[in-house]
């Protein structure tokens, strides 16, 4: 079955272009110009994948993702300026997946799209096949399944989006050990795609405030500055 992707900005020439090129890519698109139309088709129907522009009329795309994200971890892309470096990073930490900057190429947008479609695929279906890294996993406090893509703390239910589930597993899977950034860069992201410490550091933060959501005394994740991030079993 075809991907369905929500394209999301108020800018007509972007979502008439990058429609036309997913299109020829194999993909379903669907097109809105502004963020509550898209909330609306997305309350009727949910698509697999959407791409947001940030600063849109009626609703922005921080405010579309806030509300996408009480109800959903579908994955998220975030279009930006090439000024807007602030509102990045509180995309990511308000639970995007992602994001390309503007003027950006549609190839390098089709192949971010690509990755976290790969990514959510393994994650949430069985076609990985019974591996290590699709076994229920058990840390402490923490549970993982990934075919089913839930995770538990002390027992009771976190919602992850594929992003941070993935960097929680990667941490988790050898508690007391290390893990650059470039490690994790390396788990969360295909070769093709280069994402900064930055982005890295952003998706930590959210993953410990969700964490932190259901136990306010949650340390496991621990941060060595210029170094990178461990998984304290507890």
């Amino acid at each position: 079955m075809m991907s369905r992707i929500a394209l999301v900005d108020d800018d007509r020439n972007i979502l008439t272009s990058v429609a036309m090129t997913l299109e020829a890519e194999g993909f379903e698109v669907e097109t809105y110009n502004d963020g509550q139309s898209a909330l609306d088709a997305f309350n009727r129907r949910m698509p697999d994948m959407a791409v947001l522009d940030i600063k849109m009329p009626r609703m922005d795309g921080m405010d579309l993702l806030q509300r996408l994200r009480q109800k959903s971890t579908m994955p998220v892309i975030f279009l930006t300026s090439k000024d807007d470096e602030i509102d990045e990073v509180l995309g990511l930490r308000m639970g995007a997946d992602d994001y390309v900057k503007k003027p950006f190429s549609q190839r390098l947008l089709v192949e971010r799209i690509r990755s976290l479609l790969r990514r959510q695929d393994a994650i949430a279906s069985g076609e990985m096949g019974v591996t290590e890294d699709s076994k229920v996993m058990v840390r402490g406090s923490l549970t993982m399944d990934p075919l089913r893509h839930l995770v538990t703390w002390k027992g009771r239910d976190v919602t992850l989006t594929v992003t941070e589930f993935l960097l929680l597993q990667a941490l988790a899977q050898r508690p007391g050990f290390v893990k650059s950034r470039d490690q994790l860069m390396d788990v969360a992201y295909d070769d093709q795609v280069y994402v900064d410490d930055r982005t890295i550091d952003s998706h930590i933060k959210r993953l410990r405030k969700k964490l932190r959501g259901v136990d306010s005394d949650f340390t496991a994740i621990e941060t060595l500055y210029g170094i990178g991030y461990r998984y304290n079993e507890e």
